[in-house]
């Protein structure tokens, strides 16, 4: 990094998933993410090696160079970056004949999480003149959605402090459950989560298991399943699949586990047994659905 535009990156992470915070801030409540970048802390380097490394960037300087580059040059910054900041991307876009210079919005240093897309967009436009149509990313999963139910309620007896400290047991057993499992979670949002499994079998017995597990919290979730293709946007999932699920869980009961017909039909064999519930239109997903409910042995 140029004396033109410091780099906050001084200290090695010691293999915590620090740097998380530095190079993908908006990706800070992700602990898959966060185990990621301590493995990588872990194996780069040792602390000693990270810190004189992060010494010997820190103390270059190739400002007197930097005009002597006349070949074409693409430079994309985000906006927020914490790693490198913008006024890095804006000196070297200003002092490089034949830049062009992209700042985008975002915060995160890492080019493949946060608008990857628009991202790739300017690229493609800057190699070949032109901007073509890039497919997302699409796959198979099987979606799990949970929420407490009558969680209001229950706040307002308990109080703020008490509700929190049952919330925060109820936050642990439901992560034991999907790593257990080998869930993913994708997103924690109140009382509610989000979910995804490779397979609808784990995804239904990680519900009965959840389910299970925060009874004696004296607690009740709902949970319904939904497999379908899914948009991947990052570490995210995102699509009429995903809204599907979050449909279906609406509808569940107290302790109850509700499924789409699709599951249903791809766990035939597995041992799971279903309670068929009706049809249903689901609020802003295309069609009528049978949704069924899960029997627990």
């Amino acid at each position: 990094m140029t004396r033109s535009g410091k780099s906050v990156v001084r200290t090695s992470s010691g293999g915590q998933g620090r740097s998380l915070s530095i190079f993908a801030p908006a990706y800070e409540g992700s602990e898959e993410l966060r185990r990621e970048f301590g493995r990588f802390e872990g194996v780069a380097a040792s602390p000693g090696a990270a810190l004189a490394y992060n010494r010997v960037l820190y103390d270059l300087d190739v400002r007197a160079v930097v005009p002597a580059i006349h070949v074409p040059t693409l430079i994309i910054h985000r906006a927020g970056d914490r790693a490198v900041p913008v006024v890095a991307g804006r000196w070297l876009a200003r002092t490089m004949p034949h830049a062009r210079y992209v700042e985008q919005p975002g915060d995160d240093h890492v080019p493949w999480l946060g608008d990857a897309t628009g991202l790739l967009d300017e690229v493609q436009e800057f190699l070949t003149g032109s901007r073509g149509e890039i497919e997302a990313d699409r796959v198979l999963a099987t979606v799990l959605f949970t929420d407490i139910v009558g969680s209001t309620e229950r706040a307002a007896e308990l109080g703020d402090r008490r509700w929190r400290e049952l919330l925060e047991a109820h936050h642990a057993a439901v992560r034991h459950e999907l790593e257990r499992w080998r869930g993913r979670e994708l997103d924690t949002a109140g009382d509610g989560f989000l979910a995804s499994f490779d397979g609808p079998a784990r995804g239904i017995r990680c519900a009965l298991a959840t389910c299970q597990a925060v009874r004696p919290l004296g607690l009740e979730i709902r949970a319904g399943l939904h497999t379908g293709e899914c948009e991947l946007v990052g570490q995210k999932l995102e699509g009429i699949a995903v809204h599907t699920g979050a449909r279906v869980a609406a509808l569940a009961g107290p302790g109850e586990v509700l499924v789409s017909s699709t599951v249903k039909d791809l766990v035939a064999g597995a041992g799971i047994e279903f309670d068929e519930r009706g049809e249903y239109e689901l609020k802003g997903v295309p069609g009528s659905w049978r949704l069924y409910a899960v029997l627990d042995d």
